[in-house]
């Protein structure tokens, strides 16, 4: 069968070639063109899926129309059901969980509470110093006040009570040997 001049086999062949190549340039600069590409990103049109479907689509459809003797129209039709179905696997079970990945260093105010740290510059009885949190992400200085009033010198290792307006309240931390 032929359609503008083309066989089928042709078509398939140009759209699997096309398709692949265009799920190639997206994944390497998908990065560079997301700005582009979010508001399709984040609605029902998502271009990772529709190239995937035009690539699974085209090199089913070759194959079987190249390598069977099975009607045109059977071909087409059972090409789109394997595609759809393969893309919906692709979405459910990789795109999915991959957006819901947290891919963050980021914490937040109620991540430093019960953290063990390190006064790095004094904390007067009523005023000011500074701890330091080591984390697997990097170290972590913020100014911090005694929570007991009570002046903690440089070195000693702090409890963190409680966070307020980005201020750590800090009392000392005694080890148990």
């Amino acid at each position: 069968m032929e359609l503008f001049g083309y066989s089928l086999e042709t078509i398939y062949l140009f759209g699997f070639i096309a398709g692949g190549i265009l799920t190639l340039l997206y994944i390497l600069f998908g990065d560079i063109l997301e700005g582009v590409f979010d508001a399709l990103s984040e609605g029902p049109i998502n271009p990772t899926l529709v190239l995937s479907f035009i690539t699974f689509f085209s090199s089913m459809a070759y194959i079987l129309e190249r390598f069977t003797s099975i009607d045109s129209i059977i071909v087409l039709v059972s090409s789109l059901v394997t595609a759809f179905i393969l893309v919906t696997l692709l979405n459910v079970f990789v795109l999915i969980p991959l957006s819901r990945a947290e891919a963050t260093l980021a914490f937040s105010e109620e991540d430093l509470k019960g953290r063990v740290g390190t006064v790095i510059t004094s904390i007067p009885e009523d005023g000011f110093g500074e701890v330091m949190i080591q984390g697997k992400g990097g170290n972590i200085a913020r100014s911090a006040v005694s929570f007991e009033d009570e002046a903690i010198p440089y070195g000693k290792t702090v409890l963190v009570i409680d966070v307020k307006e980005g201020v750590m309240h800090v009392s000392r931390h005694e080890t148990l040997d």
